[in-house]
């Protein structure tokens, strides 16, 4: 296990809806970034199911400074 990961019974997972409402976009947004594979995700039968950390990740990793 790399130094930055942390066990899996630690790791919070958020679902579809949880990533939109926390990101303030749509499901279909949290959906495209799932299957263009910006959004690392796990297949929980039909649902998907996104690492917490994943969305602050991209998060961080998206921002853009303005002027």
């Amino acid at each position: 296990m790399a130094s930055n990961e942390r066990p899996l019974s630690e790791v919070r997972f958020l679902t579809v809806a949880e990533v939109a409402s926390l990101m303030r976009v749509s499901k279909m947004t949290v959906y495209r970034l799932v299957h263009n594979g910006d959004l690392p995700a796990i297949r929980v039968g039909r649902s998907f199911r996104v690492p917490e950390q994943a969305v602050h990740d991209y998060l961080r990793d998206s921002f853009v400074a303005t002027a």
